[in-house]
């Protein structure tokens, strides 16, 4: 349950922030979602206006994010009603909303990633940031995470490992967190050319951005991704990766997630 509530609560922002993009609405913000009822059906809650696919990708996100599969004839009515208005974007948020019912149920790695992967450079190690200290050190939970991700590296020697996160040291704006986990991966042995940074992001939606903006610009060779996070965010993450990828239009083969075990003090 806790993995299903932190998935809608942090997915939200991103639906509302993608639908803005993908409806050529980039440089506005998005307006503020309505409260949902269940009990209304989407004709009755309708506007008399043309709805269009903006408003309709809002509402999926509203009533999955708030009510899940509670309102599965919700979200159906919605897919079908953006299909009929822009089938190219009812096709791409069809698949967003069943990789979004699918990644609470997500298999379990634990410390490395499974065996089966590419040894090629066409597989990409992502690691999710997390907050730094005030004075810009790292925190235990960021170290755990990247020690799973030096043991995957290790297992899978031709890989890149791509570093996510921006700056989030109070005391010390010259450090981000990709830039520190990257320091920590070359001290422990991983080649530098082996590691992309991406130091610009300060949420998990723009990991996800930023970091497709770096692997399809200079890495195309690459076509799968591991997910790098702690076992309470992985979901979230696998959802606003593959959440990227579909908007993208890249549909890369399935992102393989790996779930970090460490110890809370």
């Amino acid at each position: 349950m806790r993995r299903g509530n932190s998935i809608r609560n942090l997915i939200f922002a991103l639906v509302l922030g993608a639908a803005c993009l993908l409806c050529g609405c980039a440089g506005k913000e998005a307006a503020a979602a309505p409260e949902p009822s269940p009990s209304l059906s989407p004709a009755a809650e309708a506007a008399p206006q043309a709805r269009s696919s903006r408003d309709i990708i809002e509402d999926l996100a509203v009533y999955y994010g708030r009510y899940g599969e509670g309102a599965k004839e919700h979200v159906k009515t919605y897919l079908q009603e953006l299909e009929e208005l822009d089938p190219d974007a009812g096709a791409r948020w069809r698949t967003i909303m069943e990789l979004w019912s699918s990644v609470e149920s997500l298999p379990i790695h634990y410390d490395v990633l499974p065996d089966g992967l590419p040894d090629t450079d066409e597989l990409c190690i992502v690691v999710l940031g997390f907050q730094l200290e005030p004075d810009g050190s790292m925190k235990e939970e960021l170290v755990e995470r990247l020690k799973a991700a030096l043991s995957s590296a290790e297992k899978y020697p031709n890989a890149y490992i791509l570093c996510t996160g921006g700056g989030t040291a109070a005391e010390d704006t010259s450090v981000t967190e990709a830039g520190k986990m990257a320091e920590w991966l070359t001290e422990n042995g991983v080649a530098a050319e082996r590691i992309i940074v991406e130091d610009k992001s300060v949420t998990t939606a723009q990991n996800a951005m930023f970091s497709y903006d770096i692997l399809t610009s200079r890495y195309p060779q690459v076509t799968q991704l591991a997910i790098v996070s702690s076992d309470y965010h992985i979901a979230t993450g696998t959802l606003l990766f593959g959440a990227e990828a579909v908007l993208r239009g890249t549909l890369f083969p399935p992102i393989f997630p790996i779930f970090v075990l460490f110890l809370r003090l």
